[in-house]
C-alpha cells in the first residue's frame, strides 16, 4: 500500500470526468496510450514524476500505467494541485 496526502478521496468521481475530458482532447496522446495497452513497452519500469497535478498529468498517468509502468505522482505545486485529479489517481473508481 502506498501512503498518500490529498485533500478529500471523495472527489475522485468529479476527477474521473475532468480526466475524462481531458483524454478526448488530447488525440496524441491518446494514439501513444493504445499503442502501450498492446504492447506494454514500460512493462517492469518505475517511473516517478514531480509535476503540476492537472487534468492532463492525470491523462499522462493512464497512459504510463497502460504501458505497464509503476508510477509514483508527488505535486510539484499544491497551488496548481487539482484535488479531484488528485483523488481519481490515488483511488481508481470502482462504483462506489
Amino acid at each position: 500500500m502506498v501512503d498518500y496526502d490529498i485533500k478529500d478521496i471523495t472527489l475522485a468521481n468529479k476527477g474521473a470526468l475532468r480526466i475524462e475530458w481531458a483524454r478526448n482532447n488530447m488525440p496524441v496522446l491518446g494514439l501513444v496510450g493504445e499503442r502501450f495497452r498492446k504492447e506494454k513497452p514500460l512493462k517492469g519500469l518505475k517511473i516517478a514524476c514531480c509535476l503540476h497535478v492537472t487534468t492532463e498529468t492525470g491523462v499522462l498517468t493512464e497512459v504510463l500505467k497502460s504501458g505497464g509502468a509503476s508510477v509514483v505522482l508527488c505535486a510539484s505545486n499544491p497551488l496548481s494541485t487539482q484535488d479531484d485529479v488528485s483523488a481519481k489517481i490515488i483511488r481508481p473508481i470502482t462504483g462506489t
